[in-house]
Order: structure tokens, then sequence, then C-alpha cells
């Protein structure tokens, strides 16, 4: 299962709104086929592992065991039910690592299997399977997005200078890993402020992965129609209060004032959003963290930038901090919220 849990997280990126998953068969201890899911709309890791078996292999499938990390699906979706293909085979026995909580399946893929003589057990690594499909499982269970926040700050503990100024806390190689982020993630979220001052692109430019979807809130629509964000090189949604306009790769949706960031939410799960990372500036991560929205942090902080002044850094609340990494001379740390 542990083999089955590192091939589902090379598909991370590429499968959203799937979940990742990989498939490992076995025969008397031998693995005989393996595969993970690739691309969304492309087949499932089960048809991946049973296609790579070789040809004098196939023969053994029905005394094989396959391990996968979520259970099999049992509907009709973007490829046929995962199920019938394990059922087709006669699989002796399937390893399950997590149950899937989607409405379409939910228990019903287990049941297919054992009501076909296949032999089941589930749970195996099941808190690893859960770490790495957090935003799916968040996503079908609350519907709403996985909220990343992230943001760099200086040794003293400033996210941009008193003129708005954040131009460059940290060192390269650390914004080479933010732009990684960016390629695994559905969605990018910046306020006003950033937009205004640092017009940002929000795309995908120092690794290879595709450009997450394009997210600023604008309450007010005051925000220049020339800056970068607006665009349409890239698909981009602008929160506002009233305004209500939509154009290719671009729109303005308004939202309730009292209830926005969750009604924001709600509206990316909506869009098939099952992450998103909250990019700043520090009076957005503070209404995240105040209203207790976020899931984690990805904090940089510079060991060689100080301002002395300026913008100070959003003070995570409820938190555990779960890794610390140093990246050259920055130190990187994720936090968990504590919910």
């Amino acid at each position: 299962m542990k083999r089955a849990l590192h091939l589902a997280t090379l598909g991370k990126g590429n499968v959203s709104p799937n979940p990742m998953v990989g498939a490992v068969i076995v025969h008397n201890d031998r693995i005989i086929g393996e595969g993970y899911h690739q691309k969304y709309g492309q087949p499932h890791a089960e048809v991946n592992a049973v296609a790579s078996v070789s040809k004098e292999d196939l023969m053994l499938l029905n005394d094989a065991e396959m391990y996968v990390t979520l259970e099999p699906c049992s509907h009709y979706g973007k490829t046929p039910p995962c199920a019938d293909l394990l059922v087709k085979h006669n699989f002796n026995k399937v390893y399950v690592c997590n149950l899937d909580p989607n409405p379409l399946v939910a228990g019903r893929g287990i049941k297919k299997l054992e009501d076909a003589g296949i032999k089941v057990e589930t749970r195996i690594l099941e808190s690893e399977g859960l770490e790495i499909n957090k935003r799916f499982f968040k996503a079908m269970t609350k519907k709403k997005p996985f909220v990343l926040l992230k943001y760099a700050q200086t040794s003293d503990g400033f996210v941009a200078r008193e003129n708005f100024d954040s131009k460059w806390i940290s060192n390269p190689l650390s914004r080479q890993l933010v732009h990684k982020m960016r390629a695994e993630e559905d969605a990018i979220l910046v306020g006003t402020n950033t937009a205004k001052y640092d017009d940002p692109a929000l795309n995908v430019r120092a690794w290879a992965g595709k450009d997450p979807l394009r997210v600023v809130i604008d309450r007010s629509r005051k925000l220049d129609d020339k800056l970068k964000l607006f665009d349409t090189s890239i698909r981009t949604i602008c929160y506002t209060l009233e305004f209500d306009e939509e154009k290719e790769n671009l729109a303005f949706i308004p939202l309730n004032k009292e209830t926005f960031i969750e009604d924001m939410l709600v509206d990316l799960f909506s869009k098939g959003v099952h992450s998103i990372i909250v990019e700043g500036g520090s009076t957005i991560l503070k209404e995240f963290i105040d209203r207790k929205l976020w899931d984690e942090a990805h904090v940089f902080t510079s060991s060689t930038s100080a301002f002395g002044s300026g913008i100070e850094a959003p003070l995570l609340t409820h938190k555990k901090r779960v890794q610390v990494t140093e990246v050259e001379q920055d130190e990187y740390a994720i936090y968990k919220a504590l919910k």
C-alpha cells in the first residue's frame, strides 16, 4: 500500500477535481502490475495497473491481489466503473486504503466487489491516504475548497513596506517552490491591494505545470482593467459586492457583504475548485485566519531581509507546526489549522 500511495502522488496537479489514486497488483508476493491516475478524464489507477500487466501474467489476475488507495468507483463518469474491471478479472482480494466519500461511490464499489465474491479489506494505512487526498476529502465532506495560506515575511515580521512594496523578501529558490505550489493547486487568490500594488500575473513561470484559476477580491470594483489579472490570458474570477459581468475567461461575481468569504468558497467549489492558495495581502490573510477558514499555512521567513517597519505579517492562531525546512537561507514552515 505504501507503494500505491507513492504512485498516487505522481498525479498531483493533474487529476483534480478527481482524487490522486495509485494501484499495485501482486501475485505470490511479486508485483506484476502497477499504475496511477495520471490526468483528469483519462483512465483511473486500476485501469492503468491492469494495462501494465504483461501478456504472460494476465492469466494470474484471478489469483492476484490489488492494493488501491481509494475505493474503486462504481459509476460511469469520464471513464467506466473500475469496480467492474476488477470483477471482470476476478481478483482474489482487494486491499483499500480509503473509502470514497463521493456520494456517487460511498461504499457501492466495495459492495460490488463483495457481491462478486472478491474479498475486500479496507482502511489500510488510512491516515496516510487521508493526508495525500486532504483536498479531495475536504471538498467532498464540506463542499468547500481546501484553503492554503501562503506568504513570505521578513526576519522582523513584515510582509511589505509601508508603501505595499514586497519585492523581494524570499530568495529565488523559495519563489520557485511557490510556482510549484501554484502548478499543484486549483486556484490562487489575492486581495485588492496586492492586485493594485504588485500587479501580479499569478501564473506558473518557474515550474512546469498548469496555471491555476486566478481569483481576486475587489469588493468596490475599483481595480484598473489594465492589470495583468484582467488580461483574459488565464481564466479569472473577480468577486465584488455588486458588479456582475461575464466574458471570455473573466467573470465578475457579486456576493453578500456579511458572508462574503464563505460564499466565495462555496461558489468556487461549485466551479470544481478543490484547493486554493491565498497569497495575500495581509488583510485578506487575516480575514481567513479570523474566520477560521484556512486549513494549512505555508510561511517563508527570510533570514536576510529586515524592513524595520511596514505592514505586519498576519498572526496565525489555533495552529500546529508540522514541518520546517531550510531553503537556502529562508525558513519554510508549514502549519495546520487546529479545528
